[in-house]
């Protein structure tokens, strides 16, 4: 049983909703969505949202990068 089913609440500053995803500190870093220092980043549907349209162009060149690797 993990946090999120526990009812863990978003990690982003001044939002208390609770969470649907959890995801690690260092991909939110890359967008600017300010988070309260942790190791794991647990976001509600609202911010993931969000972080999945800030994040499409890094997500496709990754996913470019390891294409050839058949991964």
């Amino acid at each position: 049983m993990g946090k999120i089913s526990k009812g863990a609440e978003c990690s982003v500053e001044k939002c208390k909703e609770n969470a649907i995803k959890s995801i690690s500190a260092e991909k939110i870093k890359k967008t600017d969505l300010k988070i309260k220092e942790e190791r794991r980043a647990y976001l509600c549907r609202e911010h993931y949202k969000e972080f999945k349209k800030k994040s499409k162009k890094d997500r496709t060149i990754e996913k470019w990068r390891l294409g050839s690797r058949g991964i």
